[in-house]
């Protein structure tokens, strides 16, 4: 243990109940299981599956708070839990609003220049929107 680590409040670790109501009220795309929160993304392939890996992987870095990814063809599971807090956080709750957040952002229905993926045409197909 560092001295930094001595120096550092210990972080409050919510009971599996509060996961659950918090995850329903505030990130209802992700669940509770086996001491992580996740979240599954279904993607249209390949290479929006890398972009999300990569915009998970920035988030997460800027964050210093990293989460655990698993990826086939079609989807990304993203899984979080405070390693040092031994359970989930505020840490947790936060990047995964700001994942969240990012990942399930459409340009196109906010108006605007920016217009987002054609919806007509699948070959620029992208995330599978909740």
């Amino acid at each position: 243990m560092t001295d930094d680590d001595k120096k550092r409040p210990k972080e409050r670790v919510y009971s599996e109940e509060e996961i659950t109501e918090r995850l329903a009220r505030d990130l209802p795309g992700w669940r509770y299981e086996n001491g992580w929160i996740r979240r599954k993304y279904k993607t249209h392939g390949w290479k929006s599956t890398l972009m999300v890996i990569n915009t998970v992987g920035h988030l997460a870095e800027a964050a210093w708070h990293h989460p655990d990814i698993a990826a086939s063809y079609a989807f990304v599971e993203v899984k979080l839990v405070n390693h040092a807090a031994k359970g989930v956080t505020d840490k947790d709750f936060e990047l995964a609003r700001k994942i969240e957040d990012v990942i399930q952002w459409q340009p196109g229905k906010e108006g605007g220049s920016l217009e987002g993926t054609p919806q007509t045409d699948q070959r620029f197909a992208y995330i599978k929107y909740d």
